[in-house]
């Protein structure tokens, strides 16, 4: 198992994939990771969806918008997982929203993303998340169920090539001691 510290800095946006299939056992460890990702009052609002029909992912891929840099990874990548939240849990107690921002399931899934990305990573796998899409359309493709909502694309596979680090902003930037 890799350092986590190496695992987050190393993650990158993967958009070209070999043509090797992910063994399940490795899949599934992906998945057991997102498992255990922390969600609102542990109401693990998270639905994921594994595609690997090459049909499918082709209808997937022409939900992108023109342009979209991730549109070749949708059919190249042997997998592609669909994260979808389920509405009207996260954020909710007795039926009502009890956050400022409504609804949380965003909040939980972004977690949940993350969680996978890094569990990928750590496994050897690049992913992509992308986010610019008919998600109607993509959610009749993937028969989404009235009370979900499709959040993000993840192409998800072994990279055939790396990419560099992007720059990053220093703390002393974005760290406040105290008051903003």
């Amino acid at each position: 198992m890799a350092d986590l510290s190496a695992v987050i800095e190393n993650r990158r946006s993967i958009r070209n994939y070999q043509d090797t299939k992910v063994p399940e056992e490795v899949l599934n460890r992906v998945l057991e990771a997102v498992r255990w990702s922390p969600s609102w009052a542990n109401t693990q609002c998270w639905e994921i969806v594994v595609v690997t029909n090459e049909d499918a992912k082709a209808r997937l891929q022409q939900t992108l918008g023109k342009g979209n840099p991730a549109t070749r990874a949708m059919v190249e990548a042997p997998i592609v997982l669909a994260v979808c939240g389920k509405l009207q849990s996260s954020g909710f107690y007795k039926g009502q929203v009890s956050t400022k921002f409504g609804d949380w399931f965003m909040f939980d899934l972004g977690l949940a993303t993350q969680t996978l990305c890094l569990a990928a990573q750590n496994e050897g796998l690049g992913t992509v998340i992308a986010g610019l899409f008919d998600h109607e359309r993509a959610k009749e493709v993937l028969e989404v169920p009235e009370g979900y909502e499709l959040v993000t694309l993840i192409p998800l596979g072994y990279p055939s090539r790396g990419t560099a680090a992007p720059n990053r902003r220093e703390l002393a930037e974005f760290v406040h001691q105290e008051k903003f």
